[in-house]
């Protein structure tokens, strides 16, 4: 296994992902200046999103513009001294906000289209050096079965190990990459490869306020952190979980009491599989949404990297630019790269 610098980076988000942004719009989005601010932050990666119907039209065609920005990305990070991890993130026939079960577990032709969305990224992309450039085949799969995402992921990780045997490749379990599934991984390679989960823990304060999660919609009152996310006496302003496709949310298990030890535990298992298999950990995904309260966040932050440090753990926050950002809109800092990074020793 080479050594991997993919330790402590930031999400490009709604850019070539997530985002109706084209035209001069996209391109004005993410530029060598936002390269340079991560690299003064301290940053030593970028993990790239791209979504299928930004690069590839319906009938399968690159979009060069997108494919373009792609590789300047690449170069003007590699140029700064940035690791690049690239992540194939959100499909035509495969999305982690997907309440059923996605066409690419149950028909051979998507699986065979993911496939080939591989083949042709790893064809125009291969000349990048396997030092600075990896690869994340899918973001947060959500198979109802994860042996039908072992078997996807696979076949995608055979396919870019054929033409690129040392090109350094992320995987991470079924059920928006959990931290808590990587048990059902089953990884068919583990040379140059990078076991990444997601952490949103406890949601009531990752989440707060968010309208697109039911947890930032159950309660809009004051939180805290570390301890009980909400006090007793403001439960009764908490809304009634709504039915999911996985059942009820259970709030006594949202509320509990939350601290840097639940951090340590929720980790032990993925712990051990990077012991089993001689993986690297790197978490992909993690964040405070900006509803939150400040003094929340910030300490939130100093204990999730605090773990991330202890346990050798590499990372990428979401997010750059968002409601997450370490920068605003106007590319002025958050103050959440300083409280990540301030507690990194150098």
């Amino acid at each position: 296994m080479k050594t991997h610098s993919y330790l402590r980076g930031t999400n490009i988000s709604h850019w070539l992902s997530q985002s109706a942004r084209r035209g001069e719009d996209r391109r004005a989005w993410f530029t060598p200046e936002d390269i340079r601010i991560i690299t003064d932050f301290g940053f030593d990666h970028i993990r790239l999103p791209v979504d299928e119907e930004q690069m590839w039209d319906e009938e399968g065609n690159q979009e060069n513009e997108a494919f373009d920005l792609l590789e300047n990305a690449i170069d003007w990070a590699t140029a700064e001294g940035l690791g690049v991890i690239l992540d194939l993130h959100i499909l035509r026939g495969h999305s982690f906000g997907q309440m059923t079960e996605p066409k690419l577990f149950t028909d051979p032709d998507e699986e065979a289209h993911f496939a080939g969305m591989w083949r042709q990224l790893s064809s125009r992309l291969s000349s990048h050096s396997t030092d600075t450039l990896a690869y994340e085949l899918m973001n947060e799969p959500v198979a109802d079965n994860p042996a039908d995402w072992n078997r996807v992921a696979a076949a995608a990780m055979r396919l870019v190990r054929e033409r690129e045997p040392e090109r350094t490749i992320l995987i991470g379990s079924n059920r928006w990459n959990s931290v808590f599934t990587l048990h059902e991984l089953d990884l068919p390679d583990t040379r140059d490869t990078i076991i990444t989960f997601h952490y949103y823990h406890p949601m009531l304060i990752t989440h707060h306020r968010a309208g697109w999660s039911q947890e930032g919609r159950m309660y809009d009152g004051p939180i805290q952190y570390p301890g009980r996310p909400i006090a007793d006496e403001h439960l009764p302003m908490v809304r009634p979980p709504e039915p999911t496709k996985f059942g009820a949310l259970d709030f006594a298990e949202l509320n509990k009491p939350f601290t840097r030890a639940n951090m340590v535990a929720d980790f032990a298992g993925a712990i051990e599989v990077s012991r089993k298999t001689g993986c690297p950990l790197y978490c992909g995904e993690f964040g405070v949404v900006n509803y939150a309260p400040m003094p929340v966040r910030e300490a939130w932050y100093r204990d999730i990297i605090s773990v991330f440090e202890e346990y050798g753990i590499g990372w990428a926050n979401w997010d750059y630019k968002g409601l997450f950002g370490v920068v605003d809109g106007d590319r002025q800092s958050t103050g959440i790269a300083e409280a990540m990074l301030g507690c990194v020793v150098r």
